[in-house]
């Protein structure tokens, strides 16, 4: 028997998501005398996402902020928060599960008080 092998087709595929998580296909290829599915997976992972917060407040007074932290995908998230700045305090770690929203509490104390 001899097999041929058949021209090999490219299907060009563009894939831009929006979030972290897992994206999942199919593929459904049909000619007259073939029907073929492929399953298609793709887990996008942010090795290291930042993000900048700059915020107003009156001179020589303490601020609270509750920061919403949204987590839309399907993997729970273990955030380390970075302050920049004197007077800043906030929790080192926050932990957000699937769906969830968790607040940031964002301190700002000054040194020096009225």
């Amino acid at each position: 028997i001899l097999l041929e092998k058949s021209p090999a087709v490219e299907l060009p595929i563009k894939f831009i998501p929006k979030y972290a998580g897992r994206y999942c296909c199919q593929i459904l290829l049909k000619s007259s005398c073939d029907v073929r599915v492929y399953m298609v997976e793709c887990i996008v992972n942010t090795d290291r996402a930042e993000a900048e917060l700059e915020f107003l407040c009156p001179a020589y007074q303490e601020v609270i902020q509750d920061i919403p932290i949204s987590n839309m995908t399907h993997q729970a998230w273990k955030l380390e928060a970075v302050l920049e700045g004197r007077s800043f305090y906030g929790p080192p770690v926050l932990y957000v599960g699937p769906g969830e929203t968790v607040p940031y509490r964002l301190m700002f104390k000054p040194i020096a008080e009225r």
